[in-house]
């Protein structure tokens, strides 16, 4: 079952759709399984992932995102539309609200992901992709980039979030840590979403609604 292992992201996304969203998603997510059991799932990959690495590497100085932007597009037309949403999101949140003025900072090369393990279910929520960053030697920062257009990510969703970025990397602070809106150029923070301890009841209420209506969907294709 595809939702036992799966991305913090898209865990977000199911979350909060609507009923009709959520069973069209759930309904592509069991096609997709069939077609890899099947050996003929499509080898198309993550559509956002090529431009958070073009992101991450302008936050590095290594390339400029504008550019690289255009570029993706060129090569594929699919991107046309978001790609450019997304950049201008991302830079407005960038150059306006999160540049830590008089402030050095490293970007850190080295993958920060984990996988977080709920007792209470059969679940792996996948977190990875992070834009890591060193700030005046003393101070981290984690940013986990939400891409989607809908639904949009709202400060319940953030908290659980946020909660679940805690009790994965626990050598770093929860007050270090941001969930990206890159197409709203919002990020929250626990100052902005602070957590009000319901957090985990929260999450594994949300992932059993998801987990039943994907059974309960499942059994139309057998």
């Amino acid at each position: 079952m595809a939702i036992n292992n799966i991305s913090l992201r898209k865990l977000l996304r199911l979350f909060y759709m609507t009923p009709p969203q959520l069973t069209a998603a759930l309904r592509a997510d069991i096609r997709n399984e069939i077609s890899k059991a099947n050996g003929t799932q499509s080898s198309g990959g993550d559509f956002h992932i090529p431009f958070w690495s073009d992101a991450k590497e302008h936050v590095a100085g290594v390339s400029n995102l504008s550019e690289q932007t255009k570029i993706r597009v060129a090569k594929n037309r699919a991107r046309q539309r978001l790609y450019p949403l997304l950049e201008l999101g991302f830079l407005q949140w960038w150059n306006e609200k999160r540049r830590w003025s008089n402030q050095e900072f490293e970007f850190l090369s080295d993958a920060v992901k984990g996988r977080f393990q709920e007792p209470n279910l059969d679940v792996i929520v996948k977190i990875e992709n992070i834009l890591a960053l060193k700030i005046d030697d003393d101070t981290n920062r984690l940013i986990y980039p939400y891409f989607s257009e809908e639904p949009r990510l709202q400060a319940e969703g953030a908290r659980i979030a946020l909660w679940l970025l805690s009790n994965t990397f626990e050598n770093f602070q929860i007050e270090d840590m941001r969930v990206l809106d890159i197409l709203r150029s919002e990020s929250f923070s626990i100052s902005e979403a602070p957590l009000q301890g319901n957090e985990e009841d929260l999450f594994l209420t949300r992932y059993r609604h998801v987990q039943e209506r994907w059974v309960f969907l499942r059994e139309d294709y057998d």
